[in-house]
């Protein structure tokens, strides 16, 4: 017994000796770090004073410590940075749907200003900006070595104004100007119409008024339709969705979705962790959806569209997203501004994350670049001479009045259809996929009652 206690209190004496000797320079490590944190500020001190002191021309101490914070953020990655109180208060009132400016949501790449995507009707759109553009120069100065923020700055001014931006973009040899006035954008989120028998609910952004601009325009659209039973289904338009609020990305993918995970976020600890599930409801009532998504969806887009996709409920069409799959928070500061911070990685219910990879579609169609009509094509796109518009030619008396009216209506449709390849020809391979999944499951479901008399 005694040499068991002594054994046990060798044991002990060891792991106290193991322990002192282990955590002796843990703890000189960590008094290490913090005499070189504390040298660094003594450091940042030091070259303050001396700028403020010596600099050629005087400057704002304020301004220089709120550049110094905005470079401490931005040098993490794109998407953190300072927001001063003015830029702070744009922020809260651009996600409330009503902002001025031109229209675009950009990023910075290779030290250029890079366009996400162009907002629908806004000057940008209007005046044919494209996702993927690279923005080298405003009213002729280069953009070169300013911060996005700054970059930002330069392109703001008075509304009616006019902003010359030099555009570089793949496919074109030279830079290109290209003129916009600015004006006040007041953005709807979202809008829904009907192509045929299908719904299209084109989503634009993810701010306040998403979710209920979106369900409104469905429920609006299914009732002008006479019921969820006439409609074939439904194309849910991320196209240039630049993102915007995650709790909306999570309401829109839920509003499709019975069950199941909708999104996970993934901090720096385990205990930062997040999941996201969805509640009992579909909007679409189980019928078919198509996502159509390209390179200017980013963010909050790429959560829907991996949400849906993921459980199989939609077929994504289109070309790769832009591939941001972080999240920020904005985190208020004593000085009514704000910090834009990085908190955490967004992963789709299958458990992959889309950061610089971005969301590829089920099926990829690519857009086809629109060309101006030549005299040629113009000719060639009048009316054609058929039997009917002969002289003397018979008429078809072996249809009633129902079936001419069908043949018209099939014959509008199709001439619909023609126009819509032309004017977007993704959209109008979406309605044509939805049309050809609403024939398969009449097909089946007509087999199913068959089956059971």
């Amino acid at each position: 017994m005694k040499k068991f206690v002594m054994a046990a209190l060798g044991g002990t004496l060891a792991g106290a000796v193991l322990t002192t000797q282990v955590a002796g320079p843990l703890l000189a490590q960590d008094a290490s770090k913090n005499t070189t944190v504390y040298e660094q500020l003594d450091l940042f001190g030091d070259i303050f004073e001396r700028i403020r002191a010596q600099y050629v021309e005087e400057v704002d101490p304020a301004d220089l410590v709120e550049a110094a914070i905005d470079g401490m953020l931005t040098s993490l990655d794109p998407h953190s940075s300072y927001l001063s109180p003015r830029d702070a208060d744009a922020m809260r009132v651009q996600t409330r749907g009503s902002f001025g400016g031109l229209g675009i949501e950009v990023t910075q790449e290779d030290g250029f200003v890079r366009v996400v995507s162009p907002m629908d009707g806004t000057p940008a759109d209007d005046a044919g900006i494209e996702a993927g553009d690279f923005i080298t120069h405003v009213d002729g100065e280069s953009l070169m070595g300013l911060t996005l923020d700054d970059a930002v700055k330069q392109m703001r001014g008075p509304v009616g104004s006019e902003i010359i931006v030099t555009v570089v973009r793949e496919g074109v040899d030279e830079p290109f100007d290209v003129s916009i006035i600015r004006d006040t954008i007041k953005l709807t989120a979202a809008t829904a119409r009907t192509v045929g028998d299908t719904v299209v609910l084109r989503v634009t952004t993810f701010n306040d008024q998403t979710y209920d601009n979106m369900s409104e325009g469905l429920a609006k659209e299914v009732e002008a339709l006479g019921g969820i039973e006439n409609v074939e289904g439904f194309v849910l338009d991320l196209r240039n969705n630049p993102g915007g609020l995650l709790n909306q990305a999570i309401a829109i993918s839920d509003a499709f979705l019975e069950n199941g995970e909708i999104v996970s976020t993934r901090g720096r600890t385990p205990g930062e962790s997040e999941r996201v599930n969805a509640e009992a409801g579909d909007l679409a009532d189980g019928k078919p959806i198509v996502v159509l998504i390209n390179g200017g969806s980013a963010s909050a887009s790429e959560i829907v569209a991996g949400a849906l996709q993921d459980h199989r409920r939609a077929i994504v069409v289109g070309t790769k997203s832009f591939g941001k799959g972080s999240v920020q928070t904005v985190m208020p500061l004593p000085s009514e501004g704000a910090m834009r911070l990085t908190t955490a990685r967004y992963y789709t219910p299958s458990g992959r994350s889309i950061q610089a990879l971005g969301v590829s579609p089920d099926i990829v169609v690519e857009q086809p670049p629109r060309a101006p009509e030549s005299e040629d094509e113009e000719e060639n796109t009048r009316a054609q001479r058929t039997e009917a518009d002969l002289r003397g030619s018979l008429n078809n008396d072996s249809l009633t009045e129902d079936e001419q009216r069908q043949i018209e209506e099939e014959r509008e449709a199709a001439e619909e259809a023609a126009k819509l390849r032309i004017e977007d020809f993704q959209l109008s391979y979406a309605v044509d996929l939805i049309k050809g999944l609403a024939t398969i499951v009449q097909t089946d479901q007509v087999e199913q009652q068959a089956q059971a008399q």
